[in-house]
């Protein structure tokens, strides 16, 4: 697919290739040294000012919500994107030829498991003017509104049931749209260089500039249900939720991507099961306090997860009658996933190596942990000198902050 960015101008071409089970769906940037990839991950997140970019400094990619939202509803897990420039083609303004080009090319099995995030409790997000409220389904349900005082949207809603084939007829044909008022502002900040008439609605006071005609009357909407299908990919996981969004933003879909990545229970297969864990770590019973790793992206981050029982061994002293995991071992919990990142920088000789921690900093416990609930630890690499690392890690409970410290490791010989 070739063509013009929509707020770069730049001309780029952008390949569509297969990609191993379990890897993703990741950017390449082939015009730049190095070909860099960026994942389309919610970490690579680096602007949601009108579009949804992703990756950092030259490798930043702008506006890949069309993209995304094509491949998301086609429930493709894997791909690799190739891209000669910073932004992929927008085209007509809307996801129909991504959508119709992946079609053409016949996805097809490559094995694995897919990953599912499913929510299991309602919860809601707010982002500025944007709400979103959430409740469990068996797939991914949209219902959105907007509300502009323009004569041509007024207040628009829609529910859609986002299959392959429902998307296709609902909401992939529906474009881009933007105001003649707001061009010389957007301009002045680097954005909508590569706007025209023929790749999105330009609406003035009145109605379509040069008498252009809609798709249907609703097509704003629709438009704005296909972008949060694409921000929604960055989850890396497909959705079984049912969201209820109002005044959509990509700002408030990337919040609620993140709201769903903490409170959803995440199924398919693991980056590491617990005999990888077993491997890495020296722990075992009673003290083992990871059951599966999630997420690893280099030794920049890392998402472990531990489920409470009753059985843990712990309750039975701790607080008899009224168990409560103990913070001290939410806190080993947490380190047990840092020395998972840590040690898979020595895959191959992590058997002669154990980490060891040597200081803890800013440790703040925010709710207590019951038997039944899941935590979900994240890890952030801030600093890796040699055989040092600095890391900061927060605990979630259905997206809730229980605990969160900051901790100092150090891998050894044995």
């Amino acid at each position: 697919m070739r063509g013009t960015g929509l707020h770069t101008g730049a001309t780029t071409e952008a390949t569509f290739l297969p990609a191993p089970a379990g890897q993703g769906i990741v950017f390449r940037r082939t015009d730049l040294a190095g070909k860099p990839e960026v994942p389309a991950r919610l970490t690579e997140v680096e602007a949601v000012d009108r579009r949804t970019a992703i990756g950092h400094g030259e490798a930043t990619i702008h506006t890949v919500e069309h993209v995304l939202a094509a491949v998301a509803a086609h429930a493709i897990d894997d791909l690799t994107i190739e891209l000669t420039g910073p932004e992929p083609p927008i085209l007509d303004g809307s996801v129909q030829p991504y959508f119709e080009a992946l079609a053409r090319a016949e996805p097809a099995a490559v094995g694995g498991e897919s990953a599912v995030l499913m929510v299991t409790a309602p919860f809601t997000v707010t982002d500025k003017d944007a709400t979103y409220i959430v409740a469990p389904a068996k797939m991914l349900r949209l219902t959105v509104s907007i509300e502009w005082a323009h004569p041509l949207i007024g207040r628009q809603a829609g529910t859609y049931d986002v299959t392959p084939e429902s998307f296709a007829v609902e909401l992939a044909p529906a474009r881009t749209f933007g105001f003649t008022h707001e061009v010389a502002e957007l301009q002045a900040r680097g954005l909508i260089k590569g706007a025209s008439a023929a790749n999105a609605i330009v609406l003035d006071e009145r109605g379509v500039v040069h008498g252009g005609a809609l798709r249907w009357p609703d097509e704003f909407v629709r438009h704005k249900a296909a972008d949060i299908v694409g921000d929604l990919a960055l989850t890396g996981a497909r959705i079984q939720a049912h969201v209820v969004a109002t005044r959509p933003s990509h700002g408030g879909n990337i919040a609620l991507a993140r709201a769903l990545a903490r409170a959803g229970r995440r199924t398919g297969m693991p980056a590491m099961d617990i005999s990888k864990i077993m491997d890495y770590l020296p722990h075992r019973y009673p003290f083992l306090l990871v059951d599966r790793i999630i997420e690893v992206e280099g030794l920049k981050r890392i998402v472990g997860i531990k489920n409470v029982t009753i059985n843990e061994p712990f309750f039975q002293g701790h607080f008899p009658g009224h168990p409560i995991m103990p913070g001290v071992l939410i806190i080993e919990a947490m380190a047990q996933v840092g020395g998972m990142l840590l040690m898979s920088h020595y895959e191959g000789d992590n058997a002669n190596k154990v980490v060891y921690f040597m200081s803890l900093d800013n440790v703040k416990f925010r709710r207590p942990v019951v038997p039944g609930d899941q935590i979900r630890f994240e890890l952030d690499m801030i600093q890796f000198r040699g055989k040092t690392c600095r890391m900061k890690g927060v605990g979630f409970v259905d997206g809730q902050v229980v605990a969160e410290a900051e901790m100092m490791a150090m891998a050894v010989d044995k």
